[in-house]
C-alpha cells in the first residue's frame, strides 16, 4: 500500500514539466529541489509554502539558479502573492490531477502558499 502511494505521488509530481531549483543551505552547500513551474505575464513562477525549506532558502538569497529544459539560468525573485489566485489556477491547468493530489497530501488547502516571480538576471 505504501509503495503504491509513493508511486502515485511520484507519477503526480514528475509527469509534467519539473525544474531544478538550486539554493544554498546554512553551511553554504548547494541544495537542489525539483519543483513545478508556470509562466505568467512574461515571468516564470514557482509556488511554495511559507514553511518549506526551499522557500526559506530562496528568501535568504538575492539570487537563485534554475535548471529548465537542460539550461541553467540565474534569477532574482520576488513574492507576488497578489498573483497567487492566478498562479494557483495556472498550476491546476498545467499539472491537472497531480496538483489536486499534492494539495490533498499537504492538508487540502494552500493557505501557506506563496507565488514567487522569477526575473532573469542578465550576464
Amino acid at each position: 500500500m505504501i509503495l503504491a502511494f509513493g508511486a502515485l505521488q511520484y507519477a503526480a509530481s514528475e509527469r509534467v514539466e519539473v525544474i531544478e531549483l538550486h539554493t544554498l543551505n546554512d553551511q553554504g552547500e548547494q541544495v537542489t529541489t525539483r519543483l513545478w513551474i508556470i509562466d505568467h505575464d512574461g515571468h516564470p513562477y514557482l509556488r511554495g509554502d511559507s514553511d518549506s525549506g526551499w522557500f526559506n532558502r530562496v528568501q535568504a538569497s538575492d539570487i537563485i539558479s534554475v535548471t529548465r529544459n537542460g539550461e541553467t539560468m540565474t534569477y532574482s525573485h520576488q513574492v507576488r502573492n497578489e498573483n497567487l489566485d492566478t498562479i494557483d489556477r495556472l498550476m491546476r491547468e498545467k499539472y491537472t490531477w497531480g496538483d489536486q493530489l499534492v494539495t490533498l497530501m499537504g492538508g487540502g488547502d494552500r493557505e501557506q502558499s506563496n507565488a514567487i516571480e522569477l526575473t532573469l538576471k542578465q550576464p
